[in-house]
Protein backbone atom coordinates (compact mmCIF):
# COMPACT_ATOMS: atom_id res chain seq x y z
CA UNK A 1 0.00 0.00 0.00
CA UNK A 2 1.55 3.29 -1.09
CA UNK A 3 1.91 6.06 1.50
CA UNK A 4 1.68 9.82 0.98
CA UNK A 5 5.15 11.18 1.63
CA UNK A 6 5.91 14.31 3.60
CA UNK A 7 7.79 16.90 1.56
CA UNK A 8 8.98 20.49 1.48
CA UNK A 9 8.62 22.51 -1.71
CA UNK A 10 10.79 25.32 -3.01
CA UNK A 11 10.57 27.57 -6.07
CA UNK A 12 8.71 27.27 -9.36
CA UNK A 13 9.46 25.87 -12.79
CA UNK A 14 10.16 22.38 -14.15
CA UNK A 15 9.75 19.97 -11.21
CA UNK A 16 12.63 18.17 -9.53
CA UNK A 17 12.01 15.43 -6.93
CA UNK A 18 14.82 15.03 -4.37
CA UNK A 19 15.16 11.67 -2.59
CA UNK A 20 17.48 11.35 0.41
CA UNK A 21 19.55 8.38 1.54
CA UNK A 22 19.25 5.95 4.42
CA UNK A 23 18.89 7.64 7.84
CA UNK A 24 18.32 10.98 6.08
CA UNK A 25 15.38 13.22 5.30
CA UNK A 26 14.45 15.96 2.88
CA UNK A 27 15.78 18.60 5.23
CA UNK A 28 19.33 17.33 4.65
CA UNK A 29 18.92 18.74 1.13
CA UNK A 30 17.52 22.14 2.12
CA UNK A 31 20.50 24.20 0.96
CA UNK A 32 20.80 22.44 -2.40
CA UNK A 33 17.02 22.56 -2.89
CA UNK A 34 16.88 26.28 -2.19
CA UNK A 35 19.56 26.98 -4.75
CA UNK A 36 17.99 24.74 -7.41
CA UNK A 37 14.70 26.53 -6.73
CA UNK A 38 15.94 29.58 -8.65
CA UNK A 39 14.91 27.69 -11.82
CA UNK A 40 12.90 24.71 -10.64
CA UNK A 41 9.98 23.61 -8.53
CA UNK A 42 11.90 21.44 -6.09
CA UNK A 43 10.12 18.87 -3.93
CA UNK A 44 12.33 17.36 -1.22
CA UNK A 45 10.64 14.20 0.01
CA UNK A 46 10.96 12.18 3.21
CA UNK A 47 10.88 8.52 2.17
CA UNK A 48 8.72 6.02 4.09
CA UNK A 49 9.85 5.28 7.66
CA UNK A 50 12.04 8.41 7.58
CA UNK A 51 11.60 12.03 8.63
CA UNK A 52 7.99 13.19 8.86
CA UNK A 53 6.61 10.56 6.48
CA UNK A 54 4.35 7.75 7.68
CA UNK A 55 5.70 4.51 9.07
CA UNK A 56 4.70 1.56 6.93
CA UNK A 57 5.39 -2.13 6.50
CA UNK A 58 7.98 -2.91 3.86
CA UNK A 59 11.13 -1.22 2.57
CA UNK A 60 11.23 -2.62 -0.95
CA UNK A 61 12.16 -0.34 -3.81
CA UNK A 62 8.94 -1.22 -5.61
CA UNK A 63 7.00 0.15 -2.63
CA UNK A 64 9.13 3.27 -2.41
CA UNK A 65 8.69 3.97 -6.13
CA UNK A 66 4.90 3.75 -5.74
CA UNK A 67 5.06 6.11 -2.73
CA UNK A 68 6.89 8.60 -4.92
CA UNK A 69 4.45 8.30 -7.82
CA UNK A 70 1.42 8.76 -5.56
CA UNK A 71 3.02 11.72 -3.81
CA UNK A 72 3.99 13.46 -7.06
CA UNK A 73 0.49 13.03 -8.46
CA UNK A 74 -0.99 14.44 -5.25
CA UNK A 75 0.95 17.61 -6.04
CA UNK A 76 -0.27 17.67 -9.63
CA UNK A 77 3.08 16.52 -11.02
CA UNK A 78 2.86 13.94 -13.80
CA UNK A 79 6.56 13.87 -14.67
CA UNK A 80 9.69 15.33 -13.09
CA UNK A 81 13.43 15.15 -12.95
CA UNK A 82 14.45 12.67 -10.22
CA UNK A 83 17.51 13.34 -8.06
CA UNK A 84 18.38 10.70 -5.50
CA UNK A 85 21.29 10.03 -3.15
CA UNK A 86 22.33 6.53 -2.03
CA UNK A 87 19.11 4.68 -1.10
CA UNK A 88 17.17 7.52 -2.70
CA UNK A 89 19.33 7.12 -5.79
CA UNK A 90 18.14 3.54 -6.12
CA UNK A 91 14.54 4.73 -5.80
CA UNK A 92 15.22 7.31 -8.54
CA UNK A 93 16.87 4.72 -10.80
CA UNK A 94 13.99 2.28 -10.45
CA UNK A 95 11.41 5.01 -10.96
CA UNK A 96 13.15 5.75 -14.27
CA UNK A 97 13.48 2.07 -15.22
CA UNK A 98 9.89 1.13 -14.32
CA UNK A 99 8.18 4.35 -15.45
CA UNK A 100 10.47 6.13 -17.94
CA UNK A 101 7.70 8.42 -19.20
CA UNK A 102 7.42 9.96 -15.72
CA UNK A 103 11.13 10.85 -15.37
CA UNK A 104 12.39 13.75 -17.49
CA UNK A 105 15.98 13.53 -16.32
CA UNK A 106 17.77 11.35 -13.79
CA UNK A 107 20.49 12.36 -11.32
CA UNK A 108 21.96 9.57 -9.20
CA UNK A 109 24.30 10.61 -6.39
CA UNK A 110 27.02 8.19 -5.30
CA UNK A 111 25.28 4.88 -5.81
CA UNK A 112 25.22 2.23 -8.54
CA UNK A 113 22.57 -0.25 -9.75
CA UNK A 114 24.19 -2.98 -7.66
CA UNK A 115 24.21 -4.46 -4.17
CA UNK A 116 26.18 -2.75 -1.40
CA UNK A 117 27.87 -4.35 1.62
CA UNK A 118 25.51 -4.41 4.65
CA UNK A 119 27.96 -2.41 6.78
CA UNK A 120 25.36 0.11 7.99
CA UNK A 121 23.25 -2.62 9.57
CA UNK A 122 25.44 -2.23 12.67
CA UNK A 123 24.26 1.40 12.91
CA UNK A 124 20.61 0.34 12.81
CA UNK A 125 21.18 -2.18 15.56
CA UNK A 126 23.17 0.30 17.65
CA UNK A 127 20.37 2.86 17.43
CA UNK A 128 17.78 0.25 18.36
CA UNK A 129 19.91 -0.78 21.36
CA UNK A 130 20.08 2.75 22.79
CA UNK A 131 18.28 3.08 26.11
CA UNK A 132 16.09 6.17 25.66
CA UNK A 133 14.46 5.92 29.08
CA UNK A 134 15.04 9.16 30.98
CA UNK A 135 17.02 10.78 28.15
CA UNK A 136 16.82 14.57 28.32
CA UNK A 137 19.98 15.57 26.43
CA UNK A 138 21.41 14.52 23.08
CA UNK A 139 24.85 13.84 24.59
CA UNK A 140 23.35 10.95 26.58
CA UNK A 141 22.51 9.15 23.34
CA UNK A 142 25.71 10.17 21.60
CA UNK A 143 27.75 8.50 24.34
CA UNK A 144 25.77 5.28 23.93
CA UNK A 145 26.41 5.30 20.16
CA UNK A 146 30.12 6.11 20.35
CA UNK A 147 31.31 2.50 20.42
CA UNK A 148 29.35 1.37 17.36
CA UNK A 149 29.64 4.69 15.47
CA UNK A 150 33.15 6.04 16.16
CA UNK A 151 33.07 8.82 13.55
CA UNK A 152 31.66 11.98 15.21
CA UNK A 153 30.25 13.34 11.93
CA UNK A 154 28.36 10.10 11.33
CA UNK A 155 27.04 10.14 14.90
CA UNK A 156 25.86 13.72 14.40
CA UNK A 157 24.09 12.69 11.20
CA UNK A 158 22.29 9.83 12.93
CA UNK A 159 21.39 12.02 15.90
CA UNK A 160 19.42 14.33 13.60
CA UNK A 161 16.77 11.61 13.88
CA UNK A 162 16.54 11.88 17.68
CA UNK A 163 13.50 13.70 19.08
CA UNK A 164 13.54 14.82 22.73
CA UNK A 165 10.35 16.35 24.10
CA UNK A 166 8.79 16.89 27.51
CA UNK A 167 7.59 13.32 27.87
CA UNK A 168 10.17 11.11 26.21
CA UNK A 169 12.90 10.64 23.65
CA UNK A 170 12.34 8.68 20.45
CA UNK A 171 13.68 8.13 16.96
CA UNK A 172 11.95 9.56 13.89
CA UNK A 173 13.12 6.48 12.01
CA UNK A 174 11.15 3.25 11.99
CA UNK A 175 14.27 1.30 12.89
CA UNK A 176 12.47 -2.02 13.29
CA UNK A 177 11.13 -1.91 9.73
CA UNK A 178 14.43 -0.64 8.35
CA UNK A 179 16.27 -3.56 9.96
CA UNK A 180 13.67 -6.01 8.70
CA UNK A 181 14.05 -4.72 5.15
CA UNK A 182 17.79 -4.12 5.22
CA UNK A 183 18.69 -6.81 2.69
CA UNK A 184 16.38 -5.12 0.19
CA UNK A 185 17.76 -1.65 0.96
CA UNK A 186 21.36 -2.65 0.27
CA UNK A 187 20.39 -4.81 -2.70
CA UNK A 188 19.17 -3.97 -6.18
CA UNK A 189 16.33 -5.89 -7.84
CA UNK A 190 16.98 -8.39 -10.60
CA UNK A 191 15.45 -6.96 -13.77
CA UNK A 192 14.92 -8.30 -17.28
CA UNK A 193 18.09 -7.88 -19.35
CA UNK A 194 16.50 -5.35 -21.69
CA UNK A 195 15.19 -3.04 -18.95
CA UNK A 196 16.73 0.40 -19.55
CA UNK A 197 16.06 4.10 -19.14
CA UNK A 198 17.08 5.86 -22.34
CA UNK A 199 16.58 9.41 -21.16
CA UNK A 200 19.31 11.80 -19.95
CA UNK A 201 21.09 10.42 -16.87
CA UNK A 202 23.87 11.78 -14.69
CA UNK A 203 25.76 9.77 -12.07
CA UNK A 204 27.64 12.01 -9.63
CA UNK A 205 30.12 10.11 -7.47
CA UNK A 206 32.53 11.20 -4.78
CA UNK A 207 36.13 10.64 -5.85
CA UNK A 208 36.92 9.36 -2.33
CA UNK A 209 33.87 7.09 -2.16
CA UNK A 210 33.73 3.38 -3.00
CA UNK A 211 30.01 3.26 -3.79
CA UNK A 212 30.56 3.73 -7.55
CA UNK A 213 33.57 1.69 -8.65
CA UNK A 214 34.89 1.07 -12.19
CA UNK A 215 33.38 -2.42 -12.11
CA UNK A 216 29.92 -0.85 -11.71
CA UNK A 217 30.18 1.14 -14.93
CA UNK A 218 29.08 -1.65 -17.32
CA UNK A 219 25.82 -2.07 -15.38
CA UNK A 220 25.29 1.69 -15.39
CA UNK A 221 25.85 1.85 -19.17
CA UNK A 222 23.56 -1.13 -19.78
CA UNK A 223 20.65 0.22 -17.75
CA UNK A 224 21.25 3.90 -18.57
CA UNK A 225 22.79 4.13 -22.05
CA UNK A 226 22.89 7.94 -22.03
CA UNK A 227 24.59 8.12 -18.62
CA UNK A 228 27.38 10.54 -17.86
CA UNK A 229 29.52 9.59 -14.86
CA UNK A 230 31.18 12.51 -13.07
CA UNK A 231 33.47 12.18 -10.05
CA UNK A 232 33.75 15.17 -7.71
CA UNK A 233 37.24 15.71 -6.33
CA UNK A 234 37.50 15.97 -2.56
CA UNK A 235 34.14 14.33 -1.89
CA UNK A 236 33.19 11.06 -0.27
CA UNK A 237 29.72 9.51 -0.10
CA UNK A 238 27.93 12.72 0.94
CA UNK A 239 28.98 14.55 -2.24
CA UNK A 240 26.37 17.31 -1.96
CA UNK A 241 27.40 18.17 1.61
CA UNK A 242 31.17 17.82 1.19
CA UNK A 243 31.56 19.72 -2.10
CA UNK A 244 28.28 21.62 -2.47
CA UNK A 245 29.36 24.20 -5.04
CA UNK A 246 30.97 21.70 -7.41
CA UNK A 247 27.95 19.43 -6.98
CA UNK A 248 25.47 22.22 -7.57
CA UNK A 249 27.25 23.49 -10.67
CA UNK A 250 27.32 20.02 -12.22
CA UNK A 251 23.70 19.20 -11.42
CA UNK A 252 22.33 22.63 -12.40
CA UNK A 253 24.06 22.41 -15.77
CA UNK A 254 22.63 18.95 -16.38
CA UNK A 255 19.09 19.87 -15.32
CA UNK A 256 19.20 22.87 -17.66
CA UNK A 257 20.00 20.55 -20.57
CA UNK A 258 23.39 22.15 -21.17
CA UNK A 259 26.57 20.28 -22.06
CA UNK A 260 28.71 19.12 -19.14
CA UNK A 261 32.41 19.89 -19.26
Amino acid sequence: MAVALAATEYGAGPPVAILHGLFGSGRNWRSIAQQLAARHRVVAFDLRNHGASPWAKGMSYGEMVEDLRVSLRARGIEHAAALGHSMGGKVAMLMALFHPGEVDRLVVVDIAPAANPPTLLAYVRAMRAVDLHGVTRRIQVELQLAGAVPDPDERAFLLQNLVIDKNDAHWRLNLEEIERGFSQIVGFPDLPADTAYRGPALFVAGARSNYVEPEHEPAIRRRFPQARIIRITGAGHWVHAEQPQAFLQTVSTFLAGAELA
